[in-house]
């Protein structure tokens, strides 16, 4: 990975022997160094089989061997209960959108949605195509800058389930327990009414800090970001969902035909699932001096985001960050210049300097700086310092 020649400045960043930069793009988002090194061996001939990952039969005692695994590491991550159900899918995040009112919500009842950006709104779009759905909460108001306290949050009745997202992508925040004044950082989700399952992408920060999914009824994530490569989905499931039956279905559609066929009831997304499997190796090989890997992945992403946050705070007023401080995203760091020229400006040089995809999303304008599970530190202060430089320059 791209590092920085001791004593040097970030604007003049210069790429490792290897070519590589440090790529802060939303998604796909960067691998692990030592992941991509075994997929490069592993493609040309995996497990001493004499074939290639790509090439390997889905019904093949190598691929058996690779799925099970996979299976079992993420399970240990997050020492999953065994009355929950790890799938694997496709169609993405988005499908999810509608996949779930179609197994979860029956077309008379209606489902919750709290919407505190753009992907949670195309959520509560998708699931209108089933019947009623109620906006439980929306920070729309502020551009979805912040994420509401539980007495904001107004349910229906009777919701067959409630919905969240717990890092917004694009606006850059993300759910934390709120002490004393302060972001603690640690996993917060919303009071939901007693009975009701709860329902949570968290495509974009999942494995970044300790998950209890026994306080989800469902969760999904898209794979691209803190979890492998592009081309599945994970969704954790409870026993009494995954069976739960609202409505006839298509096969393929139903969650229940993925929890009993092992997450290959037709050609799975062999490769994709593969990379999960080594990542979640990599993600069990954090842990350090007993304590849990995701303890020490999460101390790593606050301090990393931290560098950033750091830099946008101490500018004097040239940077502006885009989400409240109670609700700021350890994974995406939205922030802007002084004007929209300073912000292409500021695009256009940082790519130069190998700090690349820090455009923000065309939503919601200014810059972006995804730090995912795999950013190095250096990474993140190479952005810091270099945005230090460019303020000074600029401002």
């Amino acid at each position: 990975m791209t590092t920085l020649t001791p004593g040097t400045k970030s604007s003049a960043v210069t790429p490792a022997a290897s070519g590589r930069i440090f790529n802060f793009s939303a998604g796909p988002g960067c691998l692990p160094e030592e992941v991509l090194r075994q997929i490069q061996e592993d493609v040309f001939n995996i497990k001493g089989s004499g074939v290639g990952i790509l090439e390997h039969s889905h019904r093949a005692k190598v691929y058996d061997r690779v799925l099970a695994e996979t299976f079992e590491d993420f399970r240990k991550i997050c020492n999953l209960p065994s009355n929950y159900h790890v799938l694997f899918m496709t169609g993405g995040a988005t499908s999810q959108n509608f996949l779930v009112p179609a197994n979860l919500k029956p077309q008379d009842q209606t489902a919750d949605y709290i919407t505190t950006g753009y992907w949670a709104e195309k959520s509560l779009e998708q699931a209108k195509v089933y019947g009623a759905v109620h906006e439980a909460f929306t920070s729309k108001d502020k551009n979805h800058s912040y994420i509401p306290t539980d007495e904001q949050i107004r349910y229906s009745a009777s919701p067959a389930y409630v919905h969240m997202c717990s890092n917004n992508t694009i606006f850059g925040t993300e759910w934390h327990e709120i002490a004393g004044g302060k972001n603690t950082w640690r996993e917060r989700i919303p009071k939901v009414p007693a009975g009701v399952p709860l329902v949570c992408d968290m495509s974009s920060d999942i494995y970044s800090r300790p998950v209890d999914f026994t306080k989800y009824g469902l969760v999904y994530a898209g794979a691209q970001k803190n979890l492998g490569a592009a081309g599945t989905t994970v969704v954790v499931i409870r026993d009494d969902l995954a069976s739960k039956k609202v409505r006839e279905l298509p096969w393929m559609l139903k969650y229940e035909t993925f929890a009993k066929d092992e997450s290959r009831p037709n050609t799975p997304p062999v490769f994709a699932i593969y990379v999960c499997g080594l990542v979640f190796k990599w993600i069990l090989a954090q842990a350090q001096g007993g304590r849990h890997c995701l303890e020490v992945i999460h101390e790593r992403n606050i301090r990393k985001a931290g560098l950033v946050y750091d830099a946008i705070d101490t500018s004097g007023g040239f940077w502006k960050g885009c989400a409240h401080p109670h609700a700021r995203s350890l994974m995406n760091v939205t922030f802007k210049a002084p004007t929209p020229e300073l912000d292409d400006k500021f695009c256009k040089e940082s790519t130069a300097a190998g700090l690349d995809a820090m455009k923000g999303h065309r939503s919601a304008g200014g810059m972006r700086a995804s730090m995912y599970n795999a950013m190095p530190e250096a990474g993140c202060k190479a952005l810091a310092d270099f945005m230090r430089d460019f303020a000074k320059k600029n401002g």
